[in-house]
């Protein structure tokens, strides 16, 4: 059965990837790793690492966090409000 990898492996990717500083991309594992832990409260699927190098890369060219969150993590796994609610709720703890 496929899995994410571990934080520490999935940061270094993402960095890598991306192309940004590693701090940065353990926020978006972070938003990454709680909304898998809403997989079994409604969300069909988690946020992927290729969602998370995709965020990385709005960052690195401009885009605000929130709104590059926004666009590649929030909005493309759900439409239901409660569940954008609380994808947004995660978001906002690692990007204060």
């Amino acid at each position: 059965e496929f899995d994410y990898p571990d934080a520490a492996v999935e940061t270094e990717i993402v960095a890598h990837e991306a192309g940004i500083d590693a701090a940065l991309a353990a926020q978006l594992v972070g938003v990454a790793q709680g909304s898998r832990a809403l997989r079994q409260q409604g969300l069909d699927e988690g946020i992927s690492t290729r969602m998370l190098i995709y965020a990385g890369i709005l960052i690195r060219d401009g885009v605000a966090p929130r709104d590059s969150c926004e666009m590649t993590l929030t909005r493309a796994l759900t439409d239901d409000p409660d569940l954008l609610a609380a994808l947004r709720q995660l978001v906002d703890a690692h990007f204060p």
